[in-house]
């Protein structure tokens, strides 16, 4: 607090007036630097600066007439704070410029007070504190005094970072690597700020320097791995360059780079010399793989570029640091798999840019080019971009994407610099990009970076396929940005080939189409992305497109509509059109009058967005209603776009208003201004009492979250509430002056007793949602304190919700118990019935709100105590732990009353006193529930059955009600029981977030770290574990392990190294717990026990190394591997399953990220393995953690426009991510050749993993060339499952381009007339086929030409249709495989498959029993494939004659037949044929097929056909699609038996969301 003593020294010393003239400037001044030190919002404490720096101006012509002695206890008292503030760049700088600016004709008094201040950081200690390295760091940067005065004492400096980084490194006193991170950065800046001050020390015999060595030799060790944080480490990695610019030569530079990759290569043998400064080898600890990448990161970034391409000392060719030493290194780097890929790649781009930046001087270095056609480093790049290219690390697509830039950037400099043409490499990323899948994100990143060279018409002639691909991109999130790039590069190099019209053509050529179809998609997510990302840009750049889009968009139905509404909005807001026309007026209020929400929405957007500061009439009137027929949506993102637009219409009006008042004139009349000024406040007060309305009790969820989302909006835009944690949205100053106006009106009265009410009412509301909102709002707008004649009620209200056993209600007491604290006052706490001499202190009410709260929930626990049956009905606690826990976590004024001095005894013990009363409800509790174990039984590390918990919660029935006898069991839950099971679970749960979150909080804010002692946070941590090893109920185990992270984390990144022990001795525990016997199950995949091991691993700080992961994975791998016993007992857990249960938490953890990818292989095979094990609990959590391996390593699915799933990994990119994964399974899939002597339980999940990646590109070379022939073998399985999903797992094997080849080898395979050797074996090269020809989702499959030798080939045996293929599942996938190459066909074979299939199904006829089909395997599935492919073959031909066959299939007596063209109905594909469809309709009409029973699916296929859907089946179950509300059934009487309800004559069957209702006919 030095800077306060010095502000307070100034104010005595310019308090007298008589003494200086400018006292009374100085004193305002002192103030602004003294409020600027005990703000804590940044803009606060920027606006404090900004006022003291403007005094300063003003003082600066009066304190030149001063004396030094007048002068200097100003200056001191700046340079002070100054100093304090040594911790912000930007609240540095500014009092550097007030103190420069008091300086003026000073100076030499400032330098001489700086040199003083200054110098004490050094002299008290040879070990600088954390603050004195900031202090240092900060005047070395930003102040040229701070930077002479360390020039002129640069010995001592060099000497004090000596000892202090020696002293950091070698006791690692902070985990988060703070003062290491300080000291470490210190030496960066002296290297950095004061090279010529630096450079004899280093460079010259003379000036050697020993404490300079010493820090070379720590920097040394940091880099090498003695500091734990990788930041620390990549910060003396840039320290090291530093200190290497400061070479006189470049080659002594260069020479001294070379010697650090060569001792590091050398792993400890010889020494390392730079300059004249020598460092023994020894010195240097053993490598972790990581010292090289930190080496190449700061020679990249900051090493001088004549250093990095000077050419080596001793090189037999041109050889030089930045090519023939940074490059192989980087390759390495990236190669390698460590939890370090994005740095990896960082690394390569910033060497891609020095190259860049270089390459005049590399040339003439070279004397050639470097990325010549056939040259190494060409090719290793290229290597390097493609196989990481879909790395899934964060942040790595990034560099990825401009590492192809910056390739193509430098390829192309060197083609014009040697006059070379041929430019190979842009044909060979374009083939090899249009080659990928359109799911792969990867594929557009390269066509981004060679459009500018190639030009957009040949990237679209290799792909014509690519606006198709890049319209499915925007329906999907993570691909939307790379296409929204494409096409905007795209584009724009075809704008730069036209002008005008010519350019609005050639887009519209390609691009109208897309734009059409995206704007008028029924998926919000499609609309979205085209309209924000894709549609302004190309305004902008292409105004005259618009014209083009509203022709496409005339239409009245919805989509058109929505599209228009779109168009025009982003048309106004680019062009700034303000005004409607007459006819886009109308329109619009049609928009605003439709029944899809995102018609509405969107006109709604349109009707919000006008550039104008205030409403024309007629939107106002459109306004006033839309909003009250509004309030009511089911959808919350409707409701958030709506109070969204609302702002923006609530700011456009008040910036309006305070225009007009600023210029408006007392005597001047009543005019155009004037009346904006007064409808802005109509409308205001308006939207306010429609918001105050819709808040009635009465009133449903939507209306009241709607009416509090606007009510908010109202609150931030007219008020003049000042939020200091909020960036943006501040009111203006001049908002009072508004405010005024409008109450002058007897408006906008915001904070009035109805308005509060309302608010109050809704704290009592069901919902979290509405509570919080209300509470929020009430806390942050409105004044405190409450009127007294509520406060009483309100705490009467609070204090009874809290007792309820409900956990709503308690919740509403929790809710009101925060918002009466955060606007209570001294008779708020003597309503608290606390000691007479403490309530009336008000500056702890904070304290005493908190003790009033303990006493409750410890009076609450003595109850339960006593008989526990009624304290859940009166006194549950769970209510009073919550109130906690929202009081002491999410009120900012409780956390600045603990870091008061004078409280802080108060705290300690009522924060004591809590944790042990927390650890006796947790044990009353859970031990209360295992009352059956019997009180001298050894506490066991499980959690008792729910048999035994019944039992114990009915002994607690009896002992509450004075029973001796239980009663008669019941097939429901008592109420007794269930009081008791909430009181329990809910308590616990509460329990275990109102810990967690008080370790996080007090031991991370600054000044409480002391009130919870260390015998405080063993007893949570003993808390913690008996939770999670004896609590079954999942919400309570949930709850726990979301406070037990946040302990762990506060734990493990505390200084204090007793408290980072107490996790790992956790951790230990439970490794321990795991691998010995149990004498119960846990059942449940382990209970809560997984979750206490995710807890302390998710702890650790994602920025270091994580030692607690990996020793608790390996632990867990070697404890799953062992064998199982001889004689296990099924009953109980064993600790090989425990093991597997724990790793699959561990991989679904989502705080671990990709640090689990570094152990994926050993997983993967774990439960691989584990599939195979006899016993079946194993198997089971095989499969489990095989799941979330899955998941884990190919990410969550993402869903296509479709609705079929889309992956974006393709099969190279796993393999390359995950070589050693790869040998795994291809060693799984060898030794399940068909033949072997045993079944592989692992082969179908193997299977499956391969089937959800995607096909890469074409590269014969390619690793997964490997699984062909493997997949190619299982073709003979003797499972049907194993032979389909091989099938599918061939896909990503085989690219599109050698798909043909390999279709006409399979052809080729095909069996003559009895010449099959194997059924199996032909129907898995069937199989393989089919899947091979089957288009993948956004595409059309492979072209015809390709495929005619293989229609040729199957043309030749199409015995295998006929009925002399005995087997009915070759004969149907021999048919679908026929159904994919329609075009491919010759019309005779074709005809011939038409008149087999439709004899075949002619002669059908039914079994012996009515209903029942010929006992045959396979033969209703040849039916339906046969049924199906006459639909698609007469929708193709639309030919009458098969449309009239495929009609008479209706009509026939075999269930499977219609069964198939129904099905084929509903699937969406009866529209490729008008004709088809209406024959289908009127056919399904005269069809009395739809009665009770006969078909589930009937009632919902036959209203498809007719446009509407049922809202059920035939079983009572929901039908899928959903029906049109006001819809009217053609066909009434063919439903009347289906839902049970008669339709009476004259009557048709309506849908609403409800279900289906009769009415009267129309």
């Amino acid at each position: 607090m030095g800077a306060e003593r010095e502000a307070r020294a100034c104010a005595a010393f310019y308090g007298d007036a008589g003494r200086c003239g400018p006292g009374p400037a100085v004193l305002c001044c002192v103030r602004c630097l003294r409020q600027f030190a005990g703000s804590t919002a940044k803009r606060c404490r920027d606006r404090h600066l900004e006022e003291a720096l403007q005094l300063a101006r003003e003082l600066g012509e009066e304190l030149r007439a001063l004396g030094e002695t007048e002068v200097r206890p100003l200056l001191r008292c700046v340079l002070a704070f100054q100093l304090e503030a040594a911790g912000s760049s930007s609240a540095f700088q500014k009092l550097e410029q007030i103190v420069t600016q008091l300086a003026v004709g000073h100076e030499a008094v400032l330098a001489q007070e700086v040199g003083t201040m200054l110098a004490r950081l050094t002299p008290h200690g040879e070990v600088l504190s954390s603050e004195d390295l900031q202090a240092v760091c900060m005047f070395i940067e930003e102040s040229s005094l701070g930077r002479h005065h360390w020039q002129q004492n640069l010995a001592p400096l060099l000497q004090h970072l000596a000892r202090t980084l020696s002293y950091v490194l070698q006791g690692q006193a902070a985990p988060s690597g703070t003062w290491s991170c300080l000291a470490v950065k210190a030496c960066l800046q002296l290297f950095q700020m004061m090279p010529k001050d630096v450079a004899p020390l280093v460079w010259s015999t003379a000036a050697k320097d020993e404490a300079l060595q010493r820090i070379l030799g720590l920097l040394l060790e940091a880099v090498a791995g003695k500091a734990l944080s990788k930041d620390v480490r990549l910060l003396a990695g840039t320290a090291l360059s530093m200190l290497l610019n400061t070479a006189p030569q470049p080659e002594s530079g260069a020479r001294a780079a070379l010697a650090l990759f060569q001792l590091v290569d050398r792993a400890g043998a010889g020494e390392l010399r730079v300059g004249e400064l020598m460092v023994e080898a020894h010195s240097v600890p053993e490598s972790d793989g990581l010292e090289r990448l930190v080496l190449s990161r700061g020679l990249l970034t900051c090493c001088r570029a004549d250093i990095l391409c000077s050419q080596l000392e001793g090189s037999t060719c041109q050889a030089c640091l930045l090519l023939d030493v940074l490059f192989p290194t980087v390759c390495t780097l990236s190669k390698e798999q460590k939890d370090c890929h994005y740095h990896c790649f960082q690394v390569l781009v910033l060497w891609l840019r020095r190259v860049q930046e270089n390459l005049p001087e590399l040339w003439h270095l070279q004397g050639s080019r470097l990325l010549a056609k056939d040259a190494k480093l060409l090719q290793e790049l290229t290597r390097l971009l493609w196989d990481n290219a879909e790395a899934p690390v964060e942040g790595v697509s990034e560099f990825i994407q401009s590492s192809f830039r910056l390739l193509v950037e430098i390829y192309h400099l060197e083609c014009q610099h040697f006059k070379d043409q041929e430019r190979p490499l842009y044909q060979q990323m374009l083939q090899r990009a249009v080659s990928m899948p359109w799911q792969i994100k990867a594929r557009y990143v390269p066509l981004c970076a060679i459009v500018p060279y190639v030009g957009s018409q040949q990237v679209l002639d290799a792909c014509p396929m690519l606006p198709q691909h890049l319209l499915n991109c925007l329906a999907t999130n993570h691909l939307c940005p790379t296409a929204t790039e494409l096409y905007r590069a795209l584009v724009q190099q075809q704008c730069s080939q036209g002008q005008g019209d010519e350019q609005a053509e050639l887009w519209a050529q390609h691009w109208l189409p897309l734009f059409s179809q995206a704007l008028r998609s029924p998926l919000p997510i499609l609309h979205s992305n085209a309209t924000n990302h894709l549609l302004p840009w190309t305004l902008r750049q292409l105004p005259a497109a618009g014209t083009l889009l509203a022709a496409q968009f005339s239409g009245a139905d919805a989509a058109a509509l929505r599209a228009w509404v779109s168009l025009l909005r982003v048309q106004r807001s680019t062009a700034g059109v303000t005004a409607l026309r007459a006819e886009e007026a109308a329109r619009l209020q049609a928009c605003l009058r439709a029944r899809e929400e995102g018609v509405r929405l969107a006109a709604l957007g349109l009707l919000c967005s006008g550039p104008r500061h205030s409403l024309a009439g007629a939107e106002e009137r459109l306004l006033r209603e839309f909003l009250p027929l509004n309030l009511n949506c089911h959808t919350s993102a409707f409701r958030q776009l709506l109070q969204a637009a609302l702002k923006k219409v609530l700011g456009r009006l008040r910036d309006g208003a305070l225009a007009r008042l600023r210029g408006k004139d007392p005597k001047e009349p009543r005019g155009e201004g004037v009346g904006q000024l007064a409808q802005a406040v109509d409308f205001v007060e308006w939207l306010l009492q429609l918001c105050i309305s819709s808040l009635t009790p009465w009133a449903n969820y939507q209306r009241k979250k709607t009416a509090l989302l606007l009510l908010t909006a109202i609150l931030e835009t007219c008020t003049d509430t000042w939020s200091p944690e909020r960036k943006k949205g501040q009111p203006p100053r001049t908002m009072a002056t508004l405010l005024a106006h409008a109450r002058q009106s007897g408006c906008w009265d915001f904070f009035s007793q109805p308005n509060l009410l309302a608010l109050l009412g809704c704290l009592q509301d069901s919902t979290n949602e509405i509570r919080d909102m209300a509470s929020e709002l009430l806390i942050r707008y409105f004044p405190a304190p409450f009127p007294e004649t509520l406060t009483p009620a309100l705490l009467q209200l609070a204090q009874d919700a809290l007792s309820s056993p409900r956990v709503q209600e308690a919740e509403v007491g929790a809710v009101l118990m925060k918002t009466i604290l955060q606007k209570s006052d001294s008779s708020t706490l003597k309503l608290l019935a606390l000691e007479a001499n403490t309530a009336q202190t008000l500056t702890n009410r904070s304290l005493y709100f908190a003790q009033h709260l303990l006493w409750v929930l410890q009076t609450q626990l003595a109850t339960a105590q006593q008989n526990l049956l009624q304290a859940a009905a009166i006194a549950p606690m769970h209510g009073v732990l919550a109130a906690l826990r929202r009081c002491l976590l999410q009120v900012p004024e409780v956390v600045t009353c603990m870091q008061t001095a004078e409280s802080a005894q108060g705290w300690q013990e009522l924060l004591s006193s809590l944790v042990g009363t927390a650890r006796d409800i947790t044990s009353l509790l859970l031990g209360a529930l295992q009352s059956q174990q019997g009180p001298e039984a050894e506490q066991q590390v499980a959690a008792p059955s729910f048999a035994d918990m019944g039992n114990a919660i009915g002994s607690l029935i009896m002992l509450g009600k004075g029973q001796r006898e239980e009663e008669e069991d019941s097939v429901l839950l008592s109420e007794e029981h269930s009081l008791i099971l909430t009181c329990c679970w809910v308590s616990v749960k509460e329990v275990g977030l109102l810990l967690g979150g008080l370790a996080e909080l007090l031991l991370s804010s600054p000044g409480t770290k002391h009130l919870l002692p260390l015998a405080s946070l063993q007893t949570a941590a003993t808390v913690f574990q008996e939770i999670l090893l004896r609590c079954r109920h999942w919400g309570a185990v949930e709850g726990c392990s979301m406070g037990f992270t946040k302990f762990c984390a506060a734990l493990l990144n505390h200084p204090d190294t007793e408290m980072q022990v107490i996790p790992q001795i956790i951790l230990d525990q439970g490794l321990e717990a795991l691998s010995g016997p149990r004498s119960s199950s846990i059942t449940r995949r382990a209970a809560g026990f997984p979750m206490l091991f995710l807890c302390i691993v998710s702890g650790e700080n994602p920025a270091q190394a994580r030692p607690l992961l990996t020793r608790c994975i390996q632990t867990l791998l070697g404890l799953a591997t062992m064998a199982l016993p001889q004689d296990w007992d099924q009953t109980l857990d064993l600790p090989q399953v425990c093991a597997l249960h724990v790793l699959q938490t561990l991989v679904r953890g989502a705080g671990l990220g990709t640090a689990l990818l570094r152990h994926a292989t050993p997983m993967v095979a774990l439960a691989l393995q584990g599939l195979s094990s006899p016993c079946w609990a194993m198997r089971n959590a095989a499969i489990q953690l095989f799941s979330a391996l899955t998941t884990r390593l190919l990410g969550q699915k993402q869903s296509s426009a479709e609705g079929c799933l889309v992956e974006g990994l393709s099969l190279p990119a796993f393999l390359g991510q995950h070589p050693q994964l790869g040998a795994v399974l291809l060693a799984e899939l060898g030794a399940a050749v068909p033949g072997g002597p045993h079944l592989r339980p692992a082969l179908h999940a193997i299977l499956t993993l391969l089937a959800q990646l995607q096909p890469g590109p074409d590269d014969p070379s390619g690793p997964s060339t490997h699984f062909l022939e493997p997949l190619l073998e299982l073709a003979g399985s003797p499972i049907y499952a194993v032979r389909a999903m091989a099938a599918k797992a061939l896909i990503p094997v085989v690219p599109p381009s050698q798909r043909p080849a390999l279709l006409l080898h399979l052809a080729q395979q095909l069996p003559a007339p009895g010449g099959i050797s194997s059924h199996n074996t032909l129907h898995g090269h069937l199989l393989q086929m089919q899947a091979l020809l089957a288009p993948h989702p956004g595409t059309d499959g492979l072209p015809a030409e390709a495929l005619h030798p293989v229609a040729l080939q199957l043309e030749a045996q199409g015995w295998l249709l006929s009925p002399a293929q005995r087997c009915p599942l070759v004969r149907a996938a021999f048919l679908q495989v026929l159904a994919l190459l329609p075009s491919s066909l010759s019309p005779s074979f074709t005809q011939s498959i038409w008149d087999a299939v439709s004899a075949e199904l002619g002669n059908l006829k039914l079994g012996r029993e009515p209903g029942c089909a010929e006992l045959q395997v396979g033969a209703a599935i040849l039916h339906q494939t046969m049924a199906r492919f006459a639909c698609s073959e007469a929708a193709r031909q639309a030919d009458s004659k098969r449309i009239h066959t495929v009609c008479s299939l209706l009509q026939h007596p075999h269930p499977d037949v219609h069964l198939a063209v129904l099905s084929w109905v509903t699937d969406g594909k009866r529209a490729e044929c008008e004709e088809l469809e209406r024959a289908l309709h009127l056919t399904l009409l005269k069809l009395p097929i739809l009665v009770s029973g006969s078909f589930p699916e009937a009632p919902g296929l036959c209203l498809s056909m007719c446009g509407n859907t049922a809202p059920c089946d035939g079983d009572g179950a929901p039908w899928s699609r959903a029906p049109l509300p006001g819809a009217v059934c053609c066909q009434p009487a063919a439903h009347c038996g289906v839902w049970g309800r008669e339709c009476p004559a004259g009557t048709a069957v309506v849908h609403d969301a409800g279900g289906v209702w009769p009415t009267r006919g129309r």
